[in-house]
């Protein structure tokens, strides 16, 4: 937390829910984390993966997989700033098991490894 002028203010992602993450990708290679969204995103081969925002998580599901993922507890669709986000999906910390985590984290690498690394511009 940051302290400016007396007044408190949190950072925008949660630091617990961005280890428990870093947790069950510490396993892959080629993960890369970078700010973005007013969150915490973890990108591989150039590609957004999942992320961390104040109390849920974000998986990149694709868009294949979107309505069968939304059926699992805690998830429903990602949009931001009031437009919805084709294949991404949140997660709600609060009903997200650890168990959970890594099966969500799973389902995201399948789909974002399937991708062709991004070319650096």
């Amino acid at each position: 937390m940051l302290v400016i002028r007396r007044k408190i203010f949190a950072m925008a992602y949660d630091e617990k829910l961005a280890i428990n993450l870093r947790a069950i990708l510490s396993a892959k290679q080629g993960i890369q984390e970078m700010k973005m969204f007013g969150g915490l995103c973890f990108l591989l081969k150039g590609h957004m993966l999942c992320g961390v925002e104040k109390e849920r998580f974000m998986f990149r599901v694709g868009k294949e997989r979107e309505a069968k993922a939304l059926k699992r507890p805690g998830a429903s669709i990602m949009d931001f700033t009031g437009r919805r986000m084709g294949g991404l999906i949140w997660v709600d910390s609060k009903k997200c098991s650890k168990s959970a985590l890594k099966e969500w984290g799973a389902l995201a690498i399948e789909f974002v490894g399937s991708l062709p690394p991004k070319k650096k511009q």
